[in-house]
């Protein structure tokens, strides 16, 4: 398996967590050429640090392949991969066969644990019909299992 990062992301804030029926708040998205893996923790700098204990999104991992598919699908061909508001965007790998396992990329061991599964945030976000296109494919959520620093290729 040879995962290839594409792109980085962090958030200081939720935009959507907790927001149901009060419209999205705006904390941004950061593109970064490299991220600090805390294990058990989460993300230096990101939203998720620290978040609660033994966390299922320490990180999110979400799909070029997918990414690509719906800028087509919903004809978007400037569609800004920040806004599926994932960690990692990677190539090499079908995210949900990641499920259950572990797995390295970049010298830092994954636990996969389950899909990132999109909601109906992601037809306000990117457009009408965006969750239901996701489904099955909206990302993989996993814990880090050890300390270091993954960096776009």
């Amino acid at each position: 398996m040879n995962i290839e990062i594409k792109a980085l992301y962090i958030s200081s804030g939720h935009d959507f967590v907790g927001r149901h029926g009060k419209g999205r708040l705006d904390h941004g998205i950061e593109k970064v050429e490299s991220v600090e893996c805390l294990a058990g923790r989460g993300i230096l700098n990101d939203r998720y640090l620290d978040h609660e204990e033994d966390f299922k999104g320490q990180i999110t991992f979400f799909d070029w392949e997918v990414y690509d598919r719906i800028r087509t699908q919903c004809n978007l061909p400037d569609l800004d991969p920040k806004l599926f508001r994932r960690n990692v965007l990677t190539t090499g790998v079908d995210l949900n066969t990641l499920i259950g396992l572990r797995f390295k990329v970049q010298g830092i061991e994954f636990e996969g644990v389950e899909e990132c599964r999109p909601c109906y945030w992601m037809d306000e976000a990117i457009a009408p019909g965006a969750e239901d296109y996701l489904q099955g494919h909206g990302g993989l959520r996993a814990r880090i299992l050890n300390d270091g620093e993954l960096r776009v290729e």
